[in-house]
């Protein structure tokens, strides 16, 4: 079992342990009981989950609220079903939401914990591999908008992360790449990280491509481990995005643009990551921020893992733009990039022509 402490400069209060290993579910309250006093428990979960795992967390103290499965389904009209049944159950300020799940549950318990009674304790157990990697960790708990993805939301830090790779047994294929996506994004960000140690990451995944494949526990283990270590590394300097933390985005300018104008049901938030990672590396190397070696290096490390990136479809280009002005990300009404600037380094960057923008969206 490998333990990670994401230590939130500006409030120690909310720093919180990840636990990661085989079997942690089996054992789940007495990990939870060490970081919370709560008495009742709400699990929040879904149709597919439920079956699987949901019996692991059955306790008299333990109400389920089973949810729809998918992102069409991250919305304030669920969001209201969460509230609805914590008020039903009468949970009080001492007691906690429990999110059970990939990255949609997990982050609209997580904001239904937040605003709840003006906040109550929120645990994630996170189910998926993109979950694992990156949703469950740094506090980000939102819903969807018409308006577009994560619109209204918070930054509000679970007491605790477990994370059980054996719920990646039953992933199936398309679920485990929509994570790897995810794991991918952090080669290309690494350096940009600041973390305390050199991971090399990107050649950790070239060389390690088959066992990652395979699900290899103790590749997966590793992988895990390093991906949370470096985005605690951002959100200890950066909790609330101010600076720092906008490279965790890498990829999500486009992928957020593509989920919106698919109506967030064609593509899965993953896929939209590693289309919208190809689209950002075809605009870096037309601005002369890459060098050509680079760029082909990190296509082949998309592709090689099977990952989807090229749309099937032609997008309305002002359909396309429009979406991506409309993003959180907007800073002062330009669209902003994360872009490649170097081996495992980005920059921030906005103000780009919008033609080239769009360049590389076909």
């Amino acid at each position: 079992m490998e333990k990670i402490e994401v230590k939130i400069k500006a409030q120690k209060e909310s720093s919180y342990p990840i636990y990661i290993g085989e079997g942690l579910l089996d054992d789940a309250f007495n990990f939870i009981k060490k970081y919370t006093s709560a008495n009742k428990f709400l699990v929040v979960t879904n149709e597919t989950v439920m079956p699987i795992y949901g019996e692991k967390l059955k306790s008299d103290r333990v109400e389920f609220l089973i949810l729809p499965d998918g992102e069409v389904y991250k919305t304030m009209e669920t969001l209201n079903k969460i509230l609805d049944k914590a008020l039903e159950l009468k949970l009080e300020r001492k007691d906690a939401i429990i999110a059970l799940g990939g990255g949609v549950i997990g982050d609209m318990a997580g904001f239904a914990a937040s605003i709840y009674l003006r906040g109550i304790d929120f645990i994630q157990i996170p189910t998926t591999l993109l979950a694992q990697v990156d949703s469950s960790v740094g506090g980000k708990v939102a819903v969807n908008h018409v308006f577009g993805k994560n619109m209204i939301g918070a930054f509000y830090q679970p007491k605790l992360v477990l994370s059980d790779t054996l719920t990646l047994d039953t992933l199936d294929e398309r679920q485990f790449k929509t994570g790897l996506s995810e794991v991918i994004k952090y080669a290309f960000i690494e350096k940009t990280c600041n973390a305390d140690k050199n991971y090399d990451f990107l050649e950790f995944l070239e060389l390690n491509k088959d066992k990652i494949l395979a699900k290899d526990k103790n590749i997966l283990k590793q992988l895990i481990k390093i991906c949370c270590e470096l985005k605690s590394a951002v959100v200890n300097q950066d909790e609330k995005e101010k600076g720092l933390r906008a490279i965790l985005n890498f990829g999500h300018t486009y992928a957020h643009a593509i989920e919106k104008i698919t109506a967030y049901e064609k593509y899965t938030h993953g896929e939209a990551v590693s289309i919208g990672m190809r689209m950002v590396f075809d605009l870096s190397l037309k601005l002369g921020k890459i060098s050509q070696e680079y760029y082909n290096r990190a296509i082949s490390l998309i592709k090689n893992y099977g990952l989807i990136s090229e749309l099937d479809f032609k997008p309305d280009e002002q359909v396309f733009y429009q979406a991506m002005t409309s993003d959180k990300k907007v800073y002062n009404s330009s669209v902003r990039f994360i872009l490649p600037a170097g081996e495992k380094e980005v920059i921030t960057e906005s103000g780009i022509d919008k033609k080239l923008c769009l360049e590389g969206i076909l």
